[in-house]
């Protein structure tokens, strides 16, 4: 078995969700959650099927973040996985919705930060084994930094 791990694109001001499906009807499904939760977002949609004719099936309003998502995909090379690039909304206003699509198996990662996915290769193809999201800890938050935390989620509209 080769394990290695992958980068993933995240287009500047945008966010990647990542995450394990099973059907065919998931990027029909991933795009009505996300424009029926925020009709004014950018985004795009990719899944990689993992039978039949195993393509990369995409959906999506940006073809910009279609076009990084099946660049992720291919770059990923396992099937059963979707990738969602979001642009003016965060995965905290979509991330409900897609987890309940019956289709979504489970969801890797949601996020802006830099992605490595850990990749496992056998002979019968690849599969993702969990991703990197961000840096490790470099400490803990003080009283200030807790301060301009809140303030921050003040700032783009999330607490009162």
């Amino acid at each position: 078995m080769e394990i290695k791990t992958i980068s993933m694109e995240i287009p500047e001001g945008a966010n990647i969700i990542l995450g394990q499906t099973h059907f065919i009807k998931t990027a029909e499904d991933l795009y009505e959650a996300i424009v029926t939760s925020v009709p004014r977002a950018g985004f795009g949609v990719a899944f990689t099927e993992a039978s039949g004719p195993c393509l990369i099936r995409k959906e999506g309003n940006d073809p910009s973040l279609i076009d990084v998502c099946v660049r992720n995909l291919q770059a990923i090379g396992a099937g059963h996985v979707f990738c969602v690039a979001l642009k003016d909304a965060f995965p905290v206003n979509v991330l409900n919705r897609i987890k309940s699509c019956p289709e979504v198996c489970r969801v890797f990662c949601a996020t802006a930060n830099p992605v490595e996915v850990i990749i496992a290769g056998t002979p019968q193809g690849r599969g993702v084994l969990g991703v990197i999201d961000g840096f490790s800890p470099k400490g803990v938050e003080t009283p200030g930094d807790r301060e301009d935390r809140r303030q921050f989620l003040r700032k783009i509209g999330y607490k009162l």
